[in-house]
């Protein structure tokens, strides 16, 4: 299942071993992210690293891994679906996320954001949602 994930699903999955993780490096799911994501996480570099508790090169280490799973989307492969969805959501930032879900025919947007939800166009799931996917599927 191909999933678009947003920067605050990976950044929980760096600050600690959790759900969060455990959903990233489940073969079952597909995750995708716009080019952006990058740039996004290294602005909270200096916090993650702190709230996580780890060195530097552990947090890079890390950062790689969770990467290994998510294959990076460049720009031109949605952007012309960017102004579409910047009507769709309060914080227009995250268009993105949505323009690509809709350009690639992903499933659905993987958040905790709950501006998300305000727009019907795109599904929206959580944790709990891909948890219990992952139970289907066993």
């Amino acid at each position: 299942m191909k999933i678009v994930v947003d920067s605050n699903r990976v950044i929980a999955s760096l600050i600690k071993e959790g759900t969060s993780r455990e959903i990233l490096f489940n073969k079952n799911f597909e995750f995708i992210a716009p080019s952006y994501i990058f740039s996004e996480i290294h602005k909270y570099k200096d916090y993650l690293i702190k709230k996580s508790n780890i060195t530097e090169k552990d947090f890079e280490i890390l950062l790689s891994l969770v990467f290994e799973n998510i294959r990076i989307i460049p720009n031109i492969e949605y952007d012309k679906f960017i102004q579409k969805f910047e009507k769709q959501i309060d914080d227009k930032k995250d268009a993105p996320y949505l323009a690509l879900c809709f350009a690639t025919n992903s499933k659905g947007v993987w958040t905790h954001d709950p501006h998300f939800k305000k727009q019907n166009k795109i599904k929206i799931f959580t944790n709990i949602d891909l948890l219990k996917t992952m139970k289907e599927d066993d």
